[in-house]
């Protein structure tokens, strides 16, 4: 059985700045209101449910919080230096950008794309939510725009 948790209906989402190193147009520094979409595959539990919606919605809504109105960074980008004092300095290229550190979220990824924030998110939420033995899969949806969107795949029990 599949079950679904749409971001945009569901008010999953969060809007974030972020830059994408040596690309033409995303090298510069942008943002986008994300939308995040869940799918879930799994057998009927006793209770007739495969998982609880409320606890999948505020799991993804924790998430999302943390990403919400911050500039994304890339924590093991060989590009991209990162200095985090008083305040967080970023130099990249010929760029050196400064933030305060609450306007920040420094991420565990390479780069900060539509498909590394949906991997980082789908990990994210394997760690912070305890899924029933009934479910299999997991699938993270990233709307970086409308019709733009990159999926990720999990299995729940490895």
């Amino acid at each position: 059985m599949r079950i679904e948790i749409d971001g945009e209906y569901s008010g999953i989402k969060f809007s974030a700045s972020h830059f994408i190193p040596g690309h033409a147009k995303c090298g510069r520094l942008h943002g986008h209101s994300y939308t995040l979409h869940l799918v879930l595959y799994g057998e009927k539990a006793d209770d007739g449910m495969v998982m609880d919606f409320v606890d999948l919605k505020k799991a993804l809504k924790k998430i999302v919080a943390e990403l919400d109105h911050r500039v994304l960074l890339p924590s093991r980008s060989k590009t991209v230096t990162i200095r985090k004092g008083r305040e967080v300095e970023v130099l990249v290229a010929s760029k050196r950008y400064v933030f305060p550190n609450e306007d920040v979220a420094v991420l565990d990824l390479t780069q900060t794309s539509a498909e590394e924030l949906a991997e980082f998110i789908v990990n994210r939420l394997l760690k912070i939510l305890k899924f029933p033995p009934n479910v299999n899969i997991v699938e993270i949806g990233l709307d970086e725009e409308r019709g733009q969107t990159a999926w990720v795949k999990r299995e729940v029990w490895d």
